[in-house]
């Protein structure tokens, strides 16, 4: 692997700062390629080859605050990183996951309505596979793969705009699905 040049990882951190101030001020519909370019001060032909085109932009967007949210639940502080007891890591991975959502909502609704499985890429896939150790762990008579799919699915983004329930009430409805999950049958 090529080690980025560091006019270009300043150029990529510009675009994409550019791109989130335009994206958070004017949705989706502002995050044109020139319009992305004339706010970050490079040509619209190195936004081009760096990004391919506006859904590639919008990738790179979603990756940026992806691999953030990841390094929080692997590895960050406790009650979501490692060091607290696994319910109460469910709850904090949920209600940042939440928090997570919401913050790019536009443009993870793009990116899981592109293709019929488009949502069930790398980080679905990761946030399950933690999901699952976690819940086996706190109720190892749970079935933690069927529970995690549970726990996930209100947040898909286009059931989240579908629904139009507000962060605080997915939280709420969240906690009550886990209730049930992290409770061991009698």
């Amino acid at each position: 692997m090529t080690q980025e040049r560091a006019d270009a990882a300043r150029n990529r951190a510009k675009i994409l700062a550019a791109a989130a101030e335009l994206v958070a001020d004017k949705g989706i519909e502002g995050l044109g390629m020139a319009e992305v370019a004339a706010a970050s001060g490079v040509g619209v032909g190195t936004l081009y080859r760096r990004f391919g085109d506006r859904s590639g932009l919008a990738y790179a967007l979603i990756d940026a605050k992806e691999r953030e949210f990841q390094e929080a639940f692997l590895s960050g502080p406790p009650p979501l990183g490692p060091g607290a007891p696994s319910g109460e890591r469910v709850r904090a991975f949920l209600h940042g996951l939440v928090d997570r959502t919401f913050a790019q909502l536009d443009l993870l609704l793009m990116a899981e309505t592109a293709g019929p499985f488009a949502r069930f890429g790398g980080a679905y896939e990761a946030y399950h596979r933690h999901l699952s150790l976690l819940i086996a762990d706190a109720n190892p008579s749970a079935d933690a793969p069927f529970a995690a799919d549970a726990l996930l699915a209100p947040l898909a983004a286009n059931l989240v705009i579908h629904r139009g329930r507000p962060p605080a009430a997915l939280k709420s409805g969240l906690d009550e699905l886990l209730h049930g999950v992290l409770a061991s049958p009698t």
